[in-house]
């Protein structure tokens, strides 16, 4: 038995409840956020902008402060005279940096790979308290190991030669840990199983299997490094003597610290400091696909 619950008469019709909205949490509106996105990247790219124009400057116009002028445009010369003064030693140390973050990035990324690669799949008495030592690592600064380094060089008699610079580039503590996260989210051990079952080596499953899964990690290790070798200063400075073996970076420097002396070497300078950006940005370009086709990695079964 049912009963209806009836309404008085003369009593005023109840209205139906209204939905309460839930509110919405507070942001920022969308001219906000653009404007502030073109901000930092008109405060990110100026300097690249005034070292475009600066290049093309002659020394009055640099120290005069019409560096971002449109007219007395001359970069060819600046280009010139970059090749010729000290008879080409620029290109010569462009070469050297080449060398030594080319070689050197290739190399390291091989080898921090590999050493987190057996980090990830390999179980050996004392593996964490040894990656524990690797993390160690990262946390001193290589400012620090400079002079360790130069005593341990004097020791082996390479002091101001290419090794001095070349074989600490080979190390990187932060790219291994970095390469064992990797291997931890690209490569699953039920691949290299049924590689071992195919009768694959231990060599050849990572060199065929394991190292290919981790490209996007390989990369992202070789990119670092090479800026990082490429952008080295201290300890080239600790190392050389002769100027015939001094990176890009260091070459500058000596040139820079003229200036005081002889102004003509402003537009010397600012010329071959744009020259130096240019592996930097092409490295990234060149690679990003790597990276496109890691993050895209599994998504489609």
């Amino acid at each position: 038995m049912t009963t209806t619950a009836t309404r008085p008469s003369g009593a005023p019709p109840r209205r139906p409840a209204r939905a309460v909205r839930p509110r919405r949490p507070w942001t920022l509106s969308k001219t906000a956020v653009n404007g502030t996105l073109v901000l930092a990247t008109v405060y990110t790219l100026w300097p690249l902008g005034w070292l475009l124009t600066a290049s093309a400057k002659n020394t009055a116009d640099l120290l005069g402060g019409n560096a971002l002028g449109a007219d007395n445009f001359r970069l060819g010369q600046n280009l010139h005279d970059l090749a010729t003064t000290g008879g080409g030693i620029y290109f010569r140390w462009y070469l050297n940096s080449l060398l030594y973050a080319g070689i050197g990035s290739l190399l390291c990324a091989l080898v921090c790979v590999a050493a987190g690669y057996a980090f990830h799949v390999y179980r050996f008495p004392g593996k964490e308290k040894v990656f524990g030592l690797v993390l160690l690592g990262v946390l001193v600064p290589t400012t620090a190991l400079a002079l360790p380094m130069y005593l341990l060089a004097s020791e082996l008699g390479i002091v101001n030669t290419f090794w001095a610079v070349f074989l600490p580039s080979l190390v990187n503590p932060f790219g291994v840990y970095l390469a064992r996260v990797f291997c931890a989210g690209y490569l699953p051990n039920e691949v290299l199983e049924a590689a071992r079952m195919d009768g694959a080596g231990e060599l050849r499953t990572f060199w065929s299997i394991g190292l290919r899964m981790v490209m996007p990690g390989f990369v992202t290790v070789l990119l670092f490094q090479f800026t990082a070798i490429w952008n080295n200063f201290f300890l080239p400075l600790v190392m050389l003597s002769d100027s015939r073996l001094f990176p890009v970076s260091l070459g500058l420097f000596s040139w820079n610290a003229q200036t005081k002396a002889f102004p003509e070497y402003y537009p010397l300078v600012i010329t071959g400091s744009l020259l130096a950006v240019v592996p930097l940005v092409l490295a990234l370009v060149l690679l990003q696909r790597h990276w496109k086709a890691g993050l895209t990695a599994g998504s489609v079964k």
